[in-house]
């Protein structure tokens, strides 16, 4: 459950959808993102193994198997049952850090045309690697930041046109 008591839905690899999700679960954190998770007594090890928290999506490995997982809030349901999750694009101007971290690495150039979804650093935090990705289409207009190089929340990384 989310902090409004209210069950998330969650999307499975683009195919499995499972409604009425709740954190019911004993979580026991091991190390670097490794989890023991019991659930009506059947023992699971989980590693996160990437999270994008703006898009709700993270990527799972449970027992060996990889899975993506997208999660729904209610407000996300909701919004979705209103007709309104299609949103016009907008152009992407600035990428910043959601989180303190080390950047581990930088895949985009300046110059370089990406699209939504395309990724555009690694950013090491709580010793889990998150990729970031553009929320939109652009082109690369400025890289702030170098790898090896410690950010704080909210740095600006990437600067798009």
């Amino acid at each position: 459950m989310n902090n409004t008591g209210e069950p998330f839905k969650a999307t499975v690899n683009g195919q499995f959808i499972f409604d009425d999700v709740h954190s019911e679960l004993d979580i026991v954190p091991m190390s670097d993102g490794r989890y023991h998770v019991l659930k009506d007594n059947i023992s699971y090890h989980v590693e996160i193994l990437y999270t994008d928290y703006h898009t709700k999506t993270f990527t799972i490995k449970v027992n060996g198997s990889a899975y993506e997982v997208q999660l729904a809030d209610q407000y996300d349901q909701l919004v979705n049952r209103l007709g309104l999750g299609v949103v016009s694009e907008h152009k992407v101007r600035e990428i910043r850090a959601p989180m303190p971290g080390l950047v581990l690495d930088i895949s985009v150039e300046i110059g370089q045309h990406v699209q939504k979804g395309d990724p555009l650093l690694i950013l090491e935090a709580m010793k889990m690697e998150n990729v970031l990705k553009s929320q939109g289409d652009g082109v690369v207009k400025a890289i702030r930041v170098e790898k090896g190089e410690a950010v704080d929340k909210n740095a600006l990384l990437i600067e798009m046109d």
